[in-house]
């Protein structure tokens, strides 16, 4: 590799590091081809992306990024996955770590906030953008709901009483 395609590399992954929702970094010793094949689907599948990069220019690369402290992760073989969405990345890596345990979290950043694995597990329990916006909707629906209902029931109890009347003056 030349420096012309080293310096694309490091502006690459600088790209990466600063328009990335979370990053999460794990080792990956010992995965076979058809593993990371694998990775890289679900990854593609959730809308996020599958990077492995020489840890001396991902570190390059991490200079004065808001994330630069997980530096310190970019030991050994090291792969980054990321996404724009903030859970996307790490719901995948942690989901596909339970299922293959030679894919090992380090840790990540969302944001400007180095996240340790127990903080990425966090991150993938939470739920994704589509999901708390139907939460909003649904609780700012609610009581609009349940007014239409509170003034509806009176009108529908008359009617009934109405109609209970009239039911024993037939009779």
């Amino acid at each position: 590799m030349d420096r012309a395609q080293k310096e694309q590399v490091v502006e690459e992954l600088g790209q990466i590091f600063e328009s990335s929702g979370v990053v999460v970094v794990a080792h990956y010793e010992g995965m076979t081809v058809a593993h990371m094949q694998d990775l890289r689907s679900r990854m593609r599948e959730a809308g996020g992306s599958v990077r492995v990069a020489k840890n001396k220019l991902a570190k390059i690369a991490l200079e004065g990024k808001a994330c630069a402290s997980i530096a310190d992760y970019l030991t050994g073989m090291t792969v980054i996955t990321y996404s724009e969405d903030p859970t996307a990345a790490a719901r995948i890596a942690d989901k596909y770590a339970k299922d293959n345990e030679k894919f090992v979290i380090l840790g990540g950043a969302m944001g400007d906030s180095a996240l340790d694995p127990a903080g990425v597990k966090a991150v993938a329990s939470m739920p994704s953008r589509e999901e708390l916006i139907a939460q909003i909707v649904s609780a700012i629906g609610a009581p609009a709901s349940n007014i239409a209902g509170a003034i509806g029931a009176p009108a529908s109890n008359i009617a009934g009483i109405l109609t209970t009347l009239e039911e024993r003056e037939a009779a």
